[in-house]
């Protein structure tokens, strides 16, 4: 079973549920996914209050090829001095749950990796998005499209250092899209 959302082009959302074809169109993306989630007889759990302003919740993830698990000794440092405003959550990895200070979300997650590999000597290499497809907010700077963006550019990131390539490899090839 499958459960799909759209954003339209006049600001209203469809979700579909592929089992039975179910489909709602709403303008209030929430209610969309609250419906489909009830006909799938799935638990909706509203989405958490936003973070104050000026402020990301993101999750920060140490994934490796090979599986290291939240208690490997390289986190005990982390486990023991997160970040502030992280906290450490075993997901059958490590992750940290983080609420930062940033201007952007592209920001806040910056700041943080390189405060943990600057404090304890480890690079986050993900934010743990499982479908980055997914592009339910396109339309803005700091939502679940950022957190897919900043995850694929940290994965690739790693992903480029594990084949051989240095930053300079990586920057030249993001400089070559011409992006500003």
């Amino acid at each position: 079973m499958g459960l799909h959302f759209h954003r339209n082009p006049d600001g209203t959302t469809t979700g579909r549920n592929d089992a039975n074809g179910f489909t709602v169109t709403h303008a209030e993306e929430e209610e969309v996914k609250r419906q489909l989630y009830e006909d799938a007889g799935w638990e909706y759990t509203p989405p958490p209050t936003p973070p104050p302003p000026g402020f990301h919740r993101f999750s920060l993830v140490h994934d490796e090829l090979r599986s290291s698990g939240f208690e490997d000794e390289r986190y005990a440092g982390l486990r023991d001095r997160p970040p502030e405003g992280c906290a450490p959550v075993d997901r059958g990895c490590f992750t940290l749950r983080c609420e930062r200070p940033g201007r952007t979300l592209m920001d806040a997650v910056a700041g943080t990796v390189a405060e943990i590999r600057r404090e304890h000597g480890l690079v986050m290499n993900s934010l743990g998005v499982g479908k980055p497809a997914e592009w339910w907010d396109a339309g803005t700077k700091d939502g679940y499209a950022a957190e897919t963006v900043a995850h694929l550019l940290l994965t690739a990131a790693d992903r480029a250092r594990l084949l051989g390539y240095g930053r300079r490899d990586v920057v030249r090839l993001l400089d070559a899209t011409g992006i500003e």
